[in-house]
């Protein structure tokens, strides 16, 4: 089987990759003649674990080809998948050219009967647009080409998108025919064979559980966080009420971890875009607007625990942040706590020195010599008044606390993901702020 993917960002480039690591055929296109140059060259432009292994395997066996040629591409593809960016317009909803930019391209090269996926995150209706731009294209040709449309929404985690593809909690297709849902089972085939749970709906349906999916997790960090707000002003510790609640299987575990806000690409996008998709057709989302007014909220909570240890001064102060990127295991700083931080302090009048494991070259990218950068953890601490952490790397769980101590001025540490204990850090002497604590 042989499919095109265009698109080569952080879901074109997962996407295409895995699925050629389980035997299908798959040509990644993009526009951007430096990175297909890249990758044609072994190398990747995006940090993701594992990936750039799979990259260099799938090419060495001939399943893996990349391109600038989208009518290269579709020689013989029986799927097509659009997978290039829906960046959020102005008023929060999803971006739709670059996706209509392709299908549009799409009829005016399609010559077989093929299969056109969205796997961008789009709008419920998106697909519909796509279908109606490929049949425009196709009538201006006086083609009678037949194809479909269908939507295979992501659901990867970066830092850990090769496992969550390749070994899913189920796969999400929307579908209309079928023909369009055969050419889908034949390209899934061996995570049919897995027993992989594969979920056939209706195509807005499939749209919509995407930013569902999203909607739900992004509401579970705002929960917990306006949960440890309160709990500081109450005297509880949210830790103890996270090991509460989440024994309940109806509740269970995951994503109540309290933190200085979420950010990535995904979360802040998909709520902001289904607010606007219930505002476009009448509904307030009410839920989804507090949980954004929280999340925005929370980003502020390290600057205003550090603003008031210092009684509302901080001028000629200096911070060691460890931590730049919106989570572990990756380098993507968009929506990033550290950022919205970084230019609190800057305008207090303070001056910051940072170490993150991955993430230093994006920084340079997005904030310039506005900081400094240190070559690694404990650099970043030198002579700095106190200590930030803002990521919760591996590495900086449990670190060398005496470095710590010889490289800070005072013994201060503000915790922004909990990942220390508040009574292993008063033993030590340290005066420590984490939150909900």
């Amino acid at each position: 089987m042989r499919i095109a993917v265009v698109g080569t960002g952080y879901v074109g480039l997962v996407s295409g990759t895995c699925l050629a690591e389980t035997g299908v055929t798959v040509t990644c296109v993009d526009v951007d003649a430096t990175k297909i140059e890249l990758l044609n060259k072994g190398g990747i432009p995006i940090y993701e674990p594992g990936l750039a292994e799979l990259v260099v395997k799938n090419r060495m066996d001939e399943r893996l080809f990349f391109t600038v040629s989208l009518q290269e591409a579709l020689i013989d593809a029986d799927a097509v998948f659009i997978a290039v960016g829906t960046p959020p317009d102005e008023d929060g909803s999803a971006d739709l050219r670059y996706v209509l930019g392709v299908a549009r391209e799409i009829g005016q090269l399609l010559d077989h009967y093929a299969v056109i996926v969205t796997k961008s995150t789009v709008p419920v209706g998106t697909n519909r647009k796509v279908k109606d731009t490929i049949t425009e294209e196709l009538r201006k040709r006086g083609s009678d080409v037949e194809f479909d449309v269908a939507s295979n929404p992501e659901f990867l985690k970066e830092g850990d998108a090769v496992n969550d593809f390749m070994s899913p909690d189920r796969i999400v297709i929307g579908v209309e025919s079928d023909q369009a849902k055969k050419t889908m089972e034949r390209l899934y085939h061996a995570f049919l064979l897995n027993n992989t749970s594969i979920f056939f709906m209706d195509i807005p349906s499939a749209e919509m559980t995407k930013y569902a999916a999203n909607s739900m997790l992004a509401t579970r960090i705002s929960f917990m966080n306006d949960i440890a707000n309160l709990c500081e002003i109450v005297g509880a510790d949210v830790s103890a009420v996270k090991r509460g609640i989440g024994s309940d299987t109806r509740i269970g575990k995951k994503f109540l971890n309290a933190g200085c806000g979420y950010g990535g690409s995904c979360f802040p996008k998909d709520v902001k875009a289904l607010i606007k998709t219930g505002k476009e057709y009448g509904y307030s989302m009410e839920v989804l607007e507090a949980v954004e007014r929280v999340n925005e909220r929370q980003k502020e909570v390290l600057f205003t625990k550090i603003m008031k240890h210092y009684g509302g001064h901080i001028r000629g102060k200096h911070f060691g942040m460890w931590g730049l990127s919106f989570k572990p295991a990756t380098d993507d700083m968009r929506e990033a706590p550290s950022l919205v931080l970084i230019d609190k302090l800057l305008e207090a009048g303070a001056t910051v020195c940072a170490f993150d494991p991955v993430a230093m070259d994006e920084a340079r990218r997005r904030i310039g010599d506005r900081i400094g950068y240190a070559r690694n953890m404990y650099e970043a601490l030198q002579g700095a008044d106190a200590m930030i952490v803002v990521t919760e790397w591996q590495e900086f769980k449990v670190p060398k606390f005496t470095y710590i101590e010889k490289a800070l001025r005072e013994k201060i540490i503000f915790d922004g993901r909990n990942i220390y204990s508040p009574d292993q850090m008063k033993e030590f002497g340290y005066v420590y702020y984490g939150i909900g604590k």
